[in-house]
């Protein structure tokens, strides 16, 4: 297969993969717009920035021990069998930390977020049940990207298909049938790792799977190499926390309530278009880690080229279905029918949006950054994009034209990440050498 069909195939079936992660998300949002009306968006967009940590930590372990493990079987090195192991220990470890978190401070940590008292009393159920199952949100990310990694594209489609299905599905069934409120919409969105852990589990069963794991003690080191080859996957899914962080804190300031509200409803269609570039960023990473460790550059150059491009045209596509449907994506979570949540909403969609004609190349940059080895300038690209940039300009913007300027520090932001993404990618590329083994 050449390398254009071998892209389109991982990318396309990973996109999917993402869009479904970032559908129940979405559903989510409306069931609870429908059920707790503006209060509900509320705390479920100051409960973001703890699904993003946890996704984050999973995602970095999860992508980058799974990066190592393509480059390493690459090169036929036995070692490259340790590091499922070893992810598996680490992100159950981290994982019951949030755990107890769960248990004995669930408020506290929506207070810690920007949460009034009512607020926090609001969500506090939702939640302590989505932390009790942290473990499992991060054992997704590691078994759906070693079996991505692995050969098997589709079957981690399915299993991220699967599960945001159920979800979907129980939360209409948890929420209005059986009237459980937030705390139906936490069960049914806890399901749905579960359901896609399973799913993609089946292939540890399959004769084609090269996965191995191995009792052995949990080592720091190895932990260490993949966590540099998965930062940019940490900041990416970082990223998105620190801004709704960062924005919530700047609106409540300008406007209250309600206008974390509307950019809830920002928020929630803004993931559905990261999910999209996150699927072309990690749908690419597997094949250019095996070529990469193979020291076959110019089809790597070539994987970079297609990336690129693919963002480009989505991003472009992005906006202008966003400047064409506005009324209609801002109604469908403004059940209330406010008027003052309508206006703020649909002036932060087409402000924030223009920043994906940039977000889409700095994603898949620092994807493939760290799928070819470079450590050193996918950590320095992924923090300037997920927190230098985006903090610098908010605060800035916002102070000089208030909250027209909390939208567009998101533009600003992700242009000034393309100017270093494009000088560190052409460093790169004329660097471009055969990797060395890292055991």
């Amino acid at each position: 297969m050449s390398v254009t069909k071998q892209f389109f195939r991982y990318v396309t079936q990973n996109i999917f993969g993402m869009l479904g992660i970032s559908c129940y998300i979405i559903a989510d949002t409306f069931f609870i717009a429908r059920a707790a009306g503006a209060d509900g968006i509320t705390v479920l967009n100051l409960a973001l920035p703890i699904y993003n940590l946890i996704f984050a930590i999973g995602s970095m372990i999860g992508v980058g021990s799974a990066t190592r493990f393509a480059i390493l079987r690459a090169q036929k090195e036995k070692a490259a069998d340790d590091y499922f192991s070893n992810a598996v220990c680490f992100v159950w470890t981290i994982g019951i930390l949030f755990t107890f978190a769960g248990i004995f401070v669930p408020d506290k940590m929506l207070i810690l977020m920007g949460a009034d008292a009512a607020i926090a009393a609001l969500g506090q159920g939702y939640t302590r049940i989505f932390l009790l199952f942290t473990p499992f949100f991060m054992m997704n990310h590691v078994v759906s990207a070693f079996v991505r990694n692995d050969d098997a594209p589709s079957l981690a489609m399915a299993g991220t298909l699967a599960g945001s299905l159920f979800n979907i599905v129980f939360d209409y069934i948890f929420m209005f049938p059986l009237h459980m409120g937030l705390k139906g919409a936490a069960l049914a969105t806890v399901a749905s790792p579960v359901i896609s852990i399973v799913v993609c589990g089946t292939h540890f069963l399959d004769k084609k799977n090269t996965i191995r794991f191995r009792m052995c003690l949990p080592s720091v080191r190895r932990l260490w190499q993949s966590c540099q080859l998965g930062v940019a996957a940490f900041v990416g899914e970082l990223s998105s926390g620190v801004t709704t962080t960062v924005f919530n804190f700047l609106i409540l300031g300008l406007v209250g309530n309600i206008g974390v509200a509307a950019y809830g409803v920002v928020a929630n269609f803004a993931l559905v278009a990261t999910a999209i570039f996150n699927g072309v960023s990690q749908g690419a990473q597997p094949l250019a880690s095996a070529y990469y460790g193979k020291g076959d550059g110019t089809s790597v150059k070539k994987i970079l080229k297609l990336g690129t491009a693919t963002a480009a045209v989505i991003g472009v596509l992005l906006l202008a279905g966003v400047y064409a449907c506005t009324d209609s994506l801002v109604a469908i979570f403004n059940s209330e029918q406010s008027a003052e949540l309508e206006g703020y909403a649909y002036t932060g969609m087409r402000l924030y949006f223009i920043g994906f004609l940039f977000a889409g190349f700095n994603i898949v940059g620092a994807g493939y950054l760290s799928a070819t080895g470079r450590a050193r300038a996918a950590f320095v690209t992924s923090v300037m994009r997920g927190f230098v940039a985006i903090v610098g300009c908010s605060l800035a913007l916002a102070a000089l034209i208030g909250l027209n300027g909390v939208w567009l520090s998101f533009p600003a932001s992700e242009f000034l990440t393309a100017l270093v993404m494009a000088l560190a990618l052409r460093r790169g590329m004329r660097k471009e050498k055969r990797p060395v083994s890292i055991k």
